[in-house]
């Protein structure tokens, strides 16, 4: 479950277009309709591309790309964005639950700087129009899994809804931070959700340390505390994984930056890919640092079928060893 957006992906040539705009590096800031389309407009003299979004939408894509049933559950609007979303979802073969809201479906303006690093203009719209009340029990019947991201944290009753019916039905409840702006702004409410319903939490090491206010070595030990599974990304550095029993340290795969677009949500695709199938923690940040590796190659969060057959042929020799 998260927020349904489409992302319109622009490589800026400057930094000085995030002062102008007020946009801290690498943050996701919420903006209301205007200034989106203020920013668009000030923006047009660049390239840019579409694609649906939406961090939790990424990961479901992800996984829906390695063949593994999953569904997800949204709200957009009946315009040509929506459509998108829609389609995007029907294509891959994902059970999505997509509500209709009033306001114009959401929408996600990526800069890309220079250096790869990605900040997030975002106009949530119709996602956020999606309501405690909307969601029912038999939506969550049938999987194995639960994943939310922490975007959605501006509506507390919908999170708690959603994770309560979860646990009734014996989901594992999967968590990504998303930000380390939104984990600051929520820190009570993010740090109450981990310890009583969430079973796994990724977080890049920003969003770990605004978590527990620690480097990433001594959160990944305070978050193991909250919860069953602690995944700490460290960017080109990789990745480590710690349970009450078990740390795991997992090197990044060699790869060609383009756009860090997608990482954190790709990562979290392979290792849920690799719970889901019983693997063991090092193979599951294994599969984590594939999808991860390869999505940055790539502008956006989507990455074509040549690629995705070169990713399941990393896959089988993982499931090998």
């Amino acid at each position: 479950m998260g927020n349904a957006l489409v992302d319109i992906l622009v490589r800026i040539s400057d930094d000085k277009w995030l002062d102008q705009f007020d946009l801290p590096k690498g943050s996701m800031q919420l903006v209301d309709k205007e200034k989106s389309i203020q920013l668009m407009q000030a923006l047009s003299q660049f390239h840019y591309e579409i694609a649906s979004g939406g961090s939790a939408a990424n990961t479901i894509n992800g996984l829906a790309n390695l063949d593994v049933p999953c569904g997800y559950i949204g709200k957009i609007n009946d315009d040509k964005f929506g459509d998108t979303f829609k389609a995007d979802m029907t294509q891959k073969g994902i059970d999505a639950i997509l509500f209709r809201g009033v306001q114009d479906t959401g929408i996600a303006t990526t800069l890309i700087s220079p250096d790869s690093q990605r900040t997030f203009a975002t106009f949530l719209g119709a996602a956020v129009e999606l309501l405690p009340e909307d969601l029912k029990e038999d939506f969550f019947k049938g999987y194995d899994f639960f994943h939310i991201e922490g975007y959605l944290v501006q509506n507390h009753a919908l999170i708690e809804n959603a994770v309560r019916m979860a646990k009734k039905h014996g989901l594992k409840v999967s968590l990504d931070m998303a930000s380390y702006n939104v984990v600051e702004g929520n820190i009570d409410f993010l740090t109450s959700l981990v310890q009583e319903y969430v079973d796994i939490v990724f977080a890049n090491e920003e969003e770990a340390k605004a978590f527990t206010g620690s480097d990433p070595e001594v959160a990944l030990n305070r978050i193991a505390e909250m919860c069953e599974i602690a995944v700490v990304k460290i960017g080109a550095k990789g990745s480590m994984v710690k349970t009450l029993s078990e740390t795991v340290v997992c090197q990044a795969i060699p790869a060609t930056l383009i756009d860090t677009t997608g990482a954190g949500d790709l990562y979290a695709s392979g290792f849920l890919y690799g719970l889901s199938h019983d693997l063991s923690l090092d193979q599951c940040a294994r599969l984590g640092s594939l999808l991860a590796g390869n999505v940055i190659e790539v502008v956006g969060p989507k990455m074509d079928e040549v690629r995705w057959s070169k990713i399941k042929s990393g896959v089988m020799e993982i499931l090998a060893f």
